[in-house]
């Protein structure tokens, strides 16, 4: 069963500030945060298993996935019939995000 995707409002905000970054600080590819995205987000809704699990989460099977292009994690779990995007995470923080 494919998973229908829901990314949270912290998520969005997170991805809208990454994306409008990249398009201003990398000229090259000034898409690429939404194409790797969307590209990660359809393997996802297949597969929601494979991402790595989080530990200390709230909920156990929140889990995450690298974009290694953009340099960020896509924190999600699945819930039902939906793939919930709970978070969009840099790489260069010392701390991943409370989910």
């Amino acid at each position: 069963m494919t998973l229908i995707v829901r990314i949270k409002p912290r998520a969005r905000r997170e991805i809208l500030a990454a994306a409008e970054w990249w398009s201003k600080n990398r000229l090259a590819a000034p898409g690429a945060v939404a194409a790797d995205l969307k590209e990660a987000l359809d393997l996802l809704v297949e597969f929601p298993g494979i991402g790595t699990k989080v530990e200390n989460a709230k909920d156990p099977e929140t889990r995450r996935w690298w974009l290694d292009r953009a340099g960020h994690y896509i924190y999600y779990r699945p819930r039902g019939r939906f793939l919930e995007v709970v978070s969009f995470w840099g790489s260069g923080r010392e701390r991943g995000p409370k989910v």
